[in-house]
């Protein structure tokens, strides 16, 4: 790609629309997007459109995505990488970072969070970009485009990999060397450990200290950590808590409650034994054979 391609003053192929969609070199453009044409290499005879917009969010502010520096792209193919995003628009101006996610939102987590050993799995379709400059004349730079020729994605300079080549770097990238893994994680068990130990520390030190109103901080320190329980086990927790509450009832503890039951008592005694003479009586009317 030879000169600059901000210098070209001929009809722009981009053109930032206001209000609805608009039709520009015989593409539909969304409003309040601007367009510009890339090709994967020079002797590529078919062009891809990337749509431009100055980031901007309602009511929100991002340290990481300023609105005045910050610019948000569109359509990235998926054999773009940051490098390639970084690479192209730093020709309107020099770009802080670059942000690639599959669809517009917040950002996920920031590079000093995620593994470099496991970077995760990567997006296999189209894209969408944030890219912050430096300062906002290049966001400017960037909305006034007006190109007449594609911008080229891989030149000779920095090819842009794909097909075997990008599953040989994929692969290779892939591999881990066991004693950087081990020395990482050695480095995060020791934050690991040294931040439990602040933890527990500041635990003993408010422990059973009152604080300004009065009242005492009761932690969980010395207690089993407790389980959940599932419908049957809450069940029979409650059926051991009634028969433990049964056993510990004091029955008969009064004098009158005792003459109560044994009063009670003879008189389901004698009920019975009147039941049982007329069962008798019953039986006995009911006899046939009569031997005497």
């Amino acid at each position: 790609m030879g000169g600059n391609p901000l210098a070209h003053t001929s009809r722009p192929v981009a053109e930032t629309v206001s209000g609805t969609s608009k039709m520009a070199a015989g593409v539909r453009v969304p409003r309040g997007f601007s367009v510009i044409r890339v090709r994967f290499w020079a002797g590529s005879r078919a062009s891809h459109h990337l749509y431009l917009k100055e980031h901007r969010v309602r009511g929100a502010s991002d340290v990481t995505r300023p609105q005045d520096r910050t610019l948000f792209v569109l359509n990235l193919p998926p054999y773009c990488t940051k490098e390639c995003v970084r690479r192209l628009f730093s020709q309107c101006g020099p770009v802080t970072s670059v942000e690639l996610q599959e669809k517009p939102g917040p950002g996920t987590k920031s590079e000093a969070q995620q593994s470099k050993f496991f970077p995760g799995r990567s997006s296999q379709g189209f894209r969408v970009a944030y890219v912050v400059f430096k300062s906002p004349a290049g966001l400017k730079s960037a909305g006034s485009l007006n190109l007449r020729e594609p911008w080229v994605l891989s030149t000779s300079d920095h090819p842009v990999k794909t097909g075997l080549q990008k599953w040989i770097r994929d692969y290779r990238s892939n591999i881990t060397d066991p004693g950087e893994l081990q020395s990482d994680i050695d480095q995060f068990m020791q934050q690991h450990d040294q931040r439990v130990a602040e933890v527990e520390a500041r635990a003993e030190e408010e422990d059973g200290v009152p604080d300004e109103e009065g009242w005492v901080k009761v932690t969980r320190r010395g207690r089993r950590p407790g389980f959940s329980r599932t419908e049957a086990g809450n069940l029979r927790a409650i059926q051991r808590e009634k028969r433990k509450r049964a056993q510990k009832e004091l029955l008969n503890f009064y004098s009158w409650q005792h003459r109560d039951s044994k009063r009670e008592h003879i008189a389901q005694l004698r009920k019975k034994f009147e039941e049982d003479k007329q069962k008798i009586a019953l039986m006995r009317a009911e006899r046939k054979f009569k031997p005497y």
